[in-house]
Parts: C-alpha cells; sequence; structure tokens
C-alpha cells in the first residue's frame, strides 16, 4: 500500500523530537497514520508517549490540560495550533464507557487498548518506522474493520465503540469483520448506558463524513442500535435513509446547515403524520431547541401532504404547507421532499417529474413572500379585535387563528374591514370555502 502521506508536518515532529530528546519514546498514532495508509490528507495528529503528563506540561512551555487524568495534555505549537500528547496507557476497569487507565504501558500494550486495528498503526515521526503489531495494514488493504483482540471484550470496554465500527465502514466503504459485527449485534441491548450527547455525535459524523448514509443507517438497524437509542428510527421505511443519500453532504469542511438538514430528515416522512412526541424523542437525542423545531416543522409540513405529491395542488393546501414550514425553512422542506422522490425513484428521475416539481417550487416561493402566511400578517392584531368587543385572553388567540385560516383560503380577505366583519360571525362560519 502506497504511503505518500505519511510523513506528519514538522510541528508534530519537532513535538516528538522534544519528546526523544528528553529520553522519552514517541510514536504518531490513531486516525491519521490510518488516513495516511488510505491516502486522505489529515491535520489532526495525534502523539503517544512514555512520558508522563507532567513531563509533557514540563518539556513544553505551552500546554492545555486536556484530559489530565486520562494521559492527554494539548502542546501548542508555534502557529497555536493544538496537538494531543498522551501518555502510553492500558485500563485497569471500565464501565462500558469511562475507563480508569494506568500509565507505564509499552507502545504495544497502548495499542492493544485501541478499539480497531486499523487504528491501531502506529509510526516514528521522523524515521517512518511503521509498528502494526495486529495487522492494521492489511485489514486496510483488505477494506476490513476489525477489533483489536477479542471484540466481546473490546465492546464492553467502550459500549460506543458499535457505533464507530459501523461508522467507519460506511465512511470507508469497508466490511464489517464478521466476529465483531456479532459483537456489535450482542452489545445492542446495553447501549443505553451511552450518553445521548455522544450518540448525537455519532450521527453527526456519519452524516459529514458518509456520503451515502443509508447503509450505515440500516445497519444501525439491523445491529439492533436504533432499537435500543432512538426506537423512532427502529420502524422508519427504508425510503427515508434512502433519500438522505440524496441531500448534499456537508463533507469534513462545514457547510453546517447541510448536515442539520440531513440530521432533520431522519424524521421526515413525506404523507404520514408525524409522531406526538417526535420533539421529545429529539431532545432526548439532544437537538438544540433550534434544531428540534426546524425538524418538528419539516416533519408536521411533510406530513401534512398527500404523498406522492399532486402537482396540481390547490393553492389553499399549499399556503398552509408553505405556512407550517415557514418561508425560510421552505427551501429545505423542498430538497427532503425531492431527495424523498429521487430515492422511490429506480433509476434517474424523468424530465417531466423534474420539470413539475420545479414548476411547484416556483409557485410554493411565490406564495411565501407574496401571501399572507402567519398571524403576524394579519390587518388586525389582538388590540383590534378586542376594540370590537373578542374577550381579552384565550378567545383573542382563537379568533386571530380562525381569521389565519380564513385568509390562507382567500388572500383577499386580509383586509381589515374583511376581518372585523369575520371577527363578529360565529367560528363555525369561518372555515375554507
Amino acid at each position: 500500500m502506497t504511503q505518500p502521506r505519511l510523513r506528519p508536518p514538522p510541528a508534530i515532529q519537532g513535538i516528538c523530537r522534544t519528546l526523544e530528546a528528553a529520553g522519552f519514546e514517541a510514536w504518531c498514532v490513531g486516525g491519521a497514520v490510518r488516513d495516511a495508509f488510505l491516502g486522505i490528507a489529515t491535520l489532526d495528529w495525534d502523539i503517544a508517549t512514555a512520558a508522563r503528563p507532567e513531563d509533557v506540561q514540563r518539556l513544553f512551555r505551552r500546554t492545555v490540560p486536556v484530559g489530565v487524568r486520562f494521559g492527554t495534555v494539548g502542546v501548542l505549537d508555534r502557529d497555536g495550533v493544538l496537538h494531543e500528547v498522551t501518555t502510553f496507557r492500558h485500563d485497569v476497569e471500565t464501565d462500558g464507557r469511562h475507563a480508569v487507565v494506568r500509565f507505564g504501558a509499552s507502545l504495544e500494550e497502548d495499542l492493544a487498548r485501541r478499539d480497531f486495528t486499523i487504528n491501531a498503526i502506529a509510526v516514528h515521526a521522523e524515521r517512518l518506522e511503521v509498528r502494526d503489531p495486529f495487522g492494521g495494514r492489511a485489514d486496510l488493504a483488505a477494506r476490513l474493520v476489525r477489533c483489536v483482540g477479542d471484540p466481546r471484550e473490546r465492546m464492553r470496554e467502550d459500549r460506543l465503540r458499535a457505533l464507530r465500527a459501523i461508522r467507519f465502514a460506511g465512511r470507508f466503504g469497508f466490511a464489517i469483520d464478521p466476529a465483531t459485527w456479532e459483537a456489535i449485534r450482542e452489545s445492542a441491548p446495553h447501549l443505553g448506558r451511552l450518553s445521548m450527547e455522544r450518540v448525537k455525535q455519532e450521527l453527526e459524523k456519519v452524516m459529514e463524513q458518509v456520503a451515502s448514509p443509508s447503509g450505515t443507517l440500516e445497519r444501525y438497524r439491523e445491529g439492533g442500535i436504533f432499537a435500543t437509542l432512538v426506537p423512532a428510527l427502529a420502524t422508519a421505511p427504508a425510503t427515508r435513509f434512502r433519500a438522505i443519500d440524496h441531500l448534499a453532504r456537508p463533507g469534513l469542511t462545514g457547510r453546517p446547515h447541510r448536515r442539520a438538514l440531513r440530521l432533520a430528515a431522519l424524521f421526515v416522512e413525506p404523507g404520514q403524520v408525524p409522531p406526538r412526541d417526535l420533539e421529545r424523542t429529539l431532545k432526548a437525542l439532544k437537538y438544540s431547541n433550534v434544531e428540534a423545531r426546524a425538524a418538528v416543522a419539516l416533519a408536521g409540513a411533510a406530513g401534512a401532504l398527500s404523498w406522492p405529491l399532486d402537482p396540481a395542488l390547490g393553492e389553499g393546501m399549499l399556503r398552509r404547507v408553505v405556512a407550517r414550514v415557514g418561508r425560510l425553512d421552505l427551501p429545505s422542506l423542498a430538497r427532503i421532499l425531492w431527495a424523498h422522490v429521487a430515492a422511490a425513484t429506480d433509476g434517474p428521475v424523468p424530465d417531466s417529474a423534474r420539470r413539475a416539481g420545479r414548476a411547484l417550487y416556483r409557485r410554493a416561493l411565490r406564495i411565501a413572500w407574496r401571501d399572507p402566511l402567519t398571524i403576524g400578517d394579519l390587518a388586525v392584531d389582538g388590540d383590534d379585535l378586542r376594540r370590537v368587543g373578542v374577550p381579552a385572553g384565550r378567545a383573542v388567540g382563537e379568533t386571530l387563528a380562525r381569521l389565519l385560516e380564513a385568509v390562507l383560503d382567500d388572500p383577499a380577505r386580509n383586509t381589515r374591514e374583511a376581518l372585523l366583519a369575520l371577527a363578529s360571525v360565529e367560528p363555525g362560519s369561518l372555515g375554507p370555502r
């Protein structure tokens, strides 16, 4: 296997030289070494060393105590970039997520505690000597994710490894070693001890790193991971996962709005009313308030549509869909709906469907920026209603909601005179005509 990117950057070489000059062994380890063998550029090089944390802090002028208890010190280079330097260690005990570690291990012992063989390769920063005691290079060549040592023991040590194994397989297009896969399936019922912050972080990495996430998401389902962690996704239609493949990937360099759209699309099913507890599910998964509200709005708007979508959708229904999702999120809804069209099509989407979709989206855009869609767009407000005799409090809100329904059906009704006249009519007469 070629190694065009195996030599670490000068800052990493300088840190390793300083450690070795003080008598401490130092090696580059982890994902950067793996990616270098795969020919993938990376800036995130980690160093493993025989030096203890206090030694590292003594040797370097600018350090950050990233995780001293676990042996990790951040060393700032001359450009202010932080590089993690971690003491050789082995686990003494673990609760399935957090380990108690002991320093004083050898490089081989340190590599033995790592998750997968492809992440258990070390390279010397200057000599480019490679230490690969568990066959990681062979597994890279075979395109295989395999645990170091006993897969069941690796999963018991850290339950997050089940998710990471599937993510790595999806990111690199690798298979999963059968024994490792069986250990993942056995680990699934025990994943409830993971923090939901870490689970969401793994989902975010899938959306960022995996070009077509559907295969990864299906593996989560097949492995029993969704059944334990996100039951709402355990029964999601396969087309929903395939639709995400058709949403632009954020990649590793940013564009967080694309990642947020892919995350929201996990819970959007056109033509299906979203579950009432969707917002609670999203909050439990540690979606932010903004992410949760956007996902709920998208799911509600898409669920209100008949599916497959009728290109001749009536103006009143189209206004209600736009009103429900909001003007600013209309493009996101359109992207998700189009992704579902593409996912359901066996082959390229026909040109006629593309033209119909574009025409419908143009209609929706005109509605979004031309027509009244919210209570704030009405020609009257609560003060106007109270002046004509609508009781203060709940009645005002209910009346404004009924007036909005009338205006969504016919925007011409959005005049002060017409709305005040409608406000004085019995509620049952304000429905759509």
